[in-house]
């Protein structure tokens, strides 16, 4: 099942995973059951002793007598609570080992998804599933998984103790069932939809608000301001209609369960006591069936609303788990490139069916040389590049890399072969040492140094409070765009691909420290191939040759000097640049 975006697993894929992890943990978790089921067995005591004390009383007994019930039953009290103790902390304990587990899988799969299905997914939905998904999933396997197995428990055990006391009189507390079950029923059947329509509201309240956040200059220089207020207006609208419908279910499910609790404590009075006005049952069976059905309701309210919990959690689930079923965007078929010369061959992309934005591109990239892409925005400079970087499968003709596809390469050998670098760039929770070793993660010091170097970060970086080591990204020491996008630039170098993709990779950097930082480049990619696509033209002057992309198509494709004597939308671009 797919909801436009990232597929969402199904309920038998749900089920499937379920089983998987309560398999993996099954050791833990049955020493879990085992201590609640104890602790239940020692609560199960109480109306037991009074009963005795009841019928005891009513027969005639001594004070030691009835101390020594007491004492029993405050015994049994402290046994109960120790024994809930040791079973809640192994609980939370199974709870956290299965969170780390489904964290570190998902993470797996997420760092592995193909870049393209992150692009056309964008990122609300990915966010939605990595924070709010996460989170929900988190809370039901630390709390509501717990707290169904304890309830479950205490249910059985009791309705079995009421049973063994008095079966005739344990029947009152069946009469509740017709008036629970049916509604537990409508609401299961409703509410796994509801919740993941739900979830899936926020993906797009998050997407809405990410998007506008992002382009936030694009929205301000062309006045989409109305338009993106009214966009997440809408996901409002549809959130908050979400949200009502599963209140709804919740506003049924509680009231009715409500009256289902009480019903048995005030049918096992009036028909014990009718039994007992017959002689049937002694008055202390009767106190003690009535004490079960008190009991009851506990376990059954906390069973409905941690029910209700685990219907979000499942939901959840279901989007974490739907990562599983993105389809690969490539295959690869084992051959190897003779070369490092890359060609694109009639080079056709779109991103819906029958709109394209590339139409029959080609180009043949020289061994070592610099490429400049240059053209208006939207003509599809970007989507060449990631065409290139072997990003997108073109949708016709072909990109390959010394004589193979690019998509026939394995990702991990792709990535030796081209590397795409954009104005984008990430800090992650670390040191600055393990944020550029994600370049190369065996890299010593002395390498990330000269990676720093090269793009003249190394200054500033040693200038840090604790230099190398200093952490930074969300909650550490915050970097700006310009030493952000260094760093980016010396993973890049550490990364070592024979041909690098820059898609506008130094626009966060002043206009003098984007040309110190291009020419210490210079030296550092000599031999390597570089397509550079820029809106500053210094960059196309500097280059061996520059490719002009208007409408999806290569217009032009020269040097410097001879599309300038060309006198063609280059010339006029270069005029047009150079007089501002």
């Amino acid at each position: 099942m797919t909801n436009g975006k990232l597929p969402v697993s199904d309920p038998a894929q749900v089920k499937a995973e379920t089983r998987r992890l309560l398999t993996q943990h099954r050791g833990p978790l049955l020493r879990v059951i085992s201590l609640f089921a104890l602790a239940s067995v020692a609560g199960l005591a109480g109306p037991l002793l009074l009963k005795l004390v009841v019928d005891a009383v009513a027969a005639g007994t001594t004070v030691g007598y009835v101390t020594k019930v007491s004492l029993w039953l405050v015994g049994f009290v402290v046994l109960q609570a120790v024994l809930r103790r040791y079973a809640v902390a192994a609980s939370m304990i199974q709870g956290e080992q299965v969170f780390a587990q489904l964290r570190e899988e998902f993470m797996d799969q997420v760092t592995a998804l193909p870049l393209s299905t992150v692009e056309k997914a964008g990122t609300g939905d990915l966010v939605s599933r990595t924070t709010n998904d996460v989170e929900s999933v988190s809370f039901a396997v630390r709390f509501a998984v717990p707290q169904i197995l304890v309830s479950c428990i205490t249910v059985i055990l009791t309705v079995v103790a009421a049973a063994v006391v008095s079966p005739v009189t344990a029947l009152a507390l069946l009469v509740g069932a017709p008036f629970m079950i049916p509604v537990t029923l409508w609401y299961l059947r409703r509410s796994a939809a509801g919740y993941l329509a739900e979830r899936e509201s926020y993906s797009v309240v998050n997407g809405a608000i990410t998007e506008t956040i992002e382009g936030a200059r694009t929205v301000d220089a062309l006045s989409l301001g109305p338009l993106r207020r009214r966009t997440i207006d809408d996901a409002l609208a549809g959130s908050y209609k979400a949200e009502r419908y599963t209140l709804f279910l919740r506003s049924v499910l509680f009231p009715a369960t409500e009256f289902a609790f009480w019903l048995p404590v005030a049918a096992v009075l009036l028909w014990g006591g009718w039994l007992a006005s017959q002689g049937v049952v002694t008055p202390g069976i009767v106190a003690a069936v009535a004490l079960y059905a008190v009991q009851l309701i506990d376990p059954i309210n906390t069973l409905i609303m941690w029910l209700d919990e685990l219907q979000v959690g499942a939901s959840s689930l279901a989007r974490i788990t739907g990562i599983r079923n993105v389809p690969a965007d490539r295959t690869a078929t084992g051959a190897k490139p003779d070369g490092v010369d890359i060609d694109v061959r009639g080079a056709r992309y779109a991103y819906r069916p029958g709109h394209d934005v590339l139409h029959g591109v080609d180009l043949h990239l020289r061994r070592g040389e610099r490429l400049a892409v240059v053209g208006p925005s939207g003509a599809g400079k970007s989507t060449l590049g990631r065409l290139i970087a072997g990003i997108h499968p073109p949708t016709g003709g072909a990109v390959t890399v010394g004589g193979v596809p690019l998509v026939d390469l394995p990702l991990e050998e792709l990535r030796s072969e081209v590397a795409l670098v954009t104005q984008e760039h990430h800090v992650f929770v670390g040191s600055v040492a393990d944020n550029v070793r994600l370049g190369k993660s065996s890299a010593e010091t002395a390498e990330i140094e000269r990676a720093l170097d090269d793009v003249g970060a190394l200054g500033w970086v040693r200038m840090l409070p604790e230099g190398l080591d200093t952490e930074v990204g969300s909650g550490a020491h915050a970097l700006t765009p310009a030493q952000a996008q260094e760093m980016a630039l010396a993973r890049l170098i550490l990364a070592d691909p024979h041909t690098l993709v820059l898609d506008e990779a130094t626009s966060l950097i002043d206009p003098q420290a984007a040309r110190d930082l291009e020419r210490s480049l210079n030296a550092v990619l000599a031999g390597r191939t570089v397509v550079a696509i820029a809106h500053r033209l210094h960059t196309a002057h500097d280059a061996d040759r520059v490719a002009v992309v208007e409408d999806g198509r290569i217009t032009e494709l020269g040097s410097h000097d001879e599309l300038l004597a060309r006198n063609g939308s280059y010339a006029a671009l270069w005029k047009s640049w150079h007089a501002e």
